[in-house]
C-alpha cells in the first residue's frame, strides 16, 4: 500500500501536471510549511505587504455605500506581480534554496499578504446588502477577470524579461 506522499509524487511525474515545490522536500524530509525559518519568511512578508495595503487603505479610503477601488487595484497589481514572480522564479530552475526563499517571502509572504480577496469579497456582500447586486456582481467580474488577465500579463512581462536577459 501506498502512503499520500508516494501517491503525490507519482502524480508530479505525470507530464501533464505542475510540479507542487513544497511536495519534493530534500533537506529534513519535514514539509515546508512545518519548518520555523520559511514559517518566519512569509510572516515577515505578511507583515510588510499588509502593512502596505492598509497604508493604501488609509491613505485612499472607499466611500460608504460604493466599490472599494483602492483593494481592487490591490488585488489587480497583486495578481500582476505574483505573475512575474513565479515566472521569473521558474524560468530560473526548481524550487530550492534562495529561490523557495524568495517563493516563500514575496509570493507567499507579501504579495498574499497585500493581495486580500477577504476584503474584495466582504466589500461585494456589503453591496448586496445596500440593495446594489448589479453594482457587487460588476465588481466581483472586474476583480477576478482583470486580476486573472494581470497575472496573465505578468508571467508574459517576465517571459520577455528572461529571454532578454540571457
Amino acid at each position: 500500500m501506498t502512503n499520500l506522499t508516494d501517491a503525490a509524487r507519482a502524480a508530479l511525474r505525470n507530464p501533464w501536471l505542475p510540479e507542487d515545490p513544497d511536495v519534493d522536500v530534500d533537506d529534513d524530509g519535514r514539509p515546508v510549511h512545518l519548518r520555523a525559518t520559511y514559517a518566519a519568511y512569509v510572516g515577515l512578508g505578511g507583515f510588510v505587504g499588509t502593512g502596505v495595503r492598509e497604508a493604501l487603505s488609509l491613505w485612499f479610503p472607499t466611500p460608504a455605500d460604493r466599490v472599494n477601488w483602492t483593494i481592487l487595484m490591490v488585488n489587480v497589481s497583486g495578481a500582476f506581480l505574483l505573475g512575474v514572480l513565479v515566472q521569473l522564479l521558474a524560468g530560473r530552475g526548481p524550487d530550492h534554496g534562495r529561490r523557495r526563499t524568495v517563493r516563500l517571502l514575496l509570493g507567499t509572504g507579501v504579495l498574499g499578504g497585500f493581495t486580500t480577496y477577504s476584503t474584495f469579497a466582504n466589500g461585494a456582500a456589503q453591496l448586496i446588502r445596500d440593495h446594489e447586486p448589479g453594482m457587487a456582481i460588476g465588481y466581483c467580474g472586474l476583480t477576478v477577470g482583470v486580476g486573472l488577465f494581470a497575472s496573465f500579463a505578468g508571467m508574459s512581462v517576465a517571459q520577455r524579461l528572461h529571454r532578454a536577459a540571457g
